[in-house]
């Protein structure tokens, strides 16, 4: 198949779309397809076709996030480069103004179109301040996603929940998790002293985009009740965001070492001993089945992955949705058994050895081409006439 993948990051940008987007492309055309990238152009980038056949379009820096950028709504682009090299499918990652141009362009052009829901972004309006909006973005990405064949999402819990608000035709392509980089060989203990933490001594992790709606500030106070019973525990915080240097300032008992990618992303994972996820605001978390495989328990709340994959007491502890006073006792309590209890690292890898990404992409490759061939539309500036006998 010929397939146009529209998106407004991809890596080597650092989230959990950006990676789930790099592995579908990656897994495609290992399996023979043709991928086009449509994405916004980073500042050292020009616009236009690229050498390796990304299409790259204007775009401008997102406030708080100036690392990334979303597109310009370039549909008359668009429509003019797909009437020349027509797709069979045109895949929208993001429903910022790049993706309404791929929407409105695929439509006029009668080509068929399927979406993904990967961000909240109704959730994050409020940790941003314009929390009045939520309502009106609600009802863009419900116009927005019923406007393509299909929506994919990652768990059929988060399915069942855009059914319940007026989301149509919404499919499950779950989440895979690379258990070769991924695993507890990794651990290390010179990264350990260079943390300052001893054999014996506990390491909290946290692997988040470092921002106002991942709740980090409910996993420092449960660090510091750990901490108040275990003097000598440790946190490490990895990843990068816009509040980094607030929280460096504001807290100094944590080691705030960067992003990390691969083989260091794994060693980090793996050097730890329990893994907090205060985040409230997932479609997924990527994070949670990483920690997972690198043996790390994980506190959570039961939502996204960690409702599916967090099985009480075996491999962390998932707490109900809001309850922040749960989600420190549980840490806490987890910190204290952990040293006398080893089976809490082997727990992890075999809880996530059903996430694989082959499977995920026979998933998404069915859902491909079954688009492909059965949602043929009449493109929309053409019309249908039909004369008496």
């Amino acid at each position: 198949m010929h397939i146009s993948l529209v998106t407004e990051t991809y890596p080597p940008e650092v989230n959990g779309v950006a990676m789930t987007l790099g592995k579908l492309a990656t897994g495609l055309a290992a399996r023979g397809h043709r991928l086009r990238i449509v994405r916004p152009r980073q500042k050292h980038e020009r616009t236009g076709l690229q050498a390796d056949g990304q299409l790259l379009t204007p775009g401008l820096p997102i406030p708080g996030y100036p690392e990334l950028r979303f597109g310009l709504p370039v549909t008359d682009s668009l429509w003019q480069h797909w009437r020349q090299q027509t797709p069979d499918v045109v895949h929208i990652a993001t429903e910022g103004p790049l993706g309404y141009a791929a929407l409105s362009a695929a439509r006029k052009l009668g080509i068929p179109a399927i979406s993904t829901f990967h961000t909240n972004f109704h959730s994050y309006s409020r940790h941003y301040g314009i929390g009045w909006l939520q309502g009106s973005i609600a009802r863009y990405l419900r116009w927005f996603h019923n406007r393509t064949a299909t929506t994919l999402v990652p768990t059929a819990a988060l399915a069942a929940e855009l059914q319940q608000h007026g989301f149509r035709e919404v499919g499950v392509l779950s989440r895979g998790v690379d258990t070769q980089l991924f695993h507890p060989g990794r651990r290390d203990p010179t990264l350990r002293n260079e943390w300052g933490a001893g054999d014996k001594d506990l390491v909290v992790m946290i692997v988040s985009r470092i921002a106002p709606e991942k709740n980090l500030g409910l996993a420092i106070k449960a660090f510091d009740r750990i901490r108040a019973n275990q003097p000598t525990a440790r946190m490490v915080c990895v990843g990068d965001g816009p509040i980094r240097e607030a929280l460096m300032r504001r807290h100094p008992e944590v080691r705030f070492v960067g992003t990390k990618h691969d083989v260091e992303l794994a060693r980090h994972y793996a050097s730890a001993d329990l893994f907090l996820f205060p985040s409230l605001t997932e479609t997924f978390g990527n994070v949670v089945s990483e920690a997972l495989a690198s043996g790390l328990p994980v506190v959570a709340f039961d939502y996204a992955a960690a409702s599916s994959l967090i099985k009480n007491g075996i491999n962390g502890q998932r707490i109900e949705r809001g309850d922040e006073a749960g989600f420190i006792a549980a840490a806490e309590a987890l910190a204290r058994d952990l040293p006398d209890h080893p089976r809490w690292r082997n727990a992890g890898p075999a809880s996530i050895a059903h996430l694989n990404w082959e499977r995920a992409l026979d998933s998404y490759e069915t859902t491909l081409r079954d688009k492909a061939l059965r949602e043929q539309y009449w493109p929309e500036d053409r019309y249908l006439v039909l004369l008496p006998d």
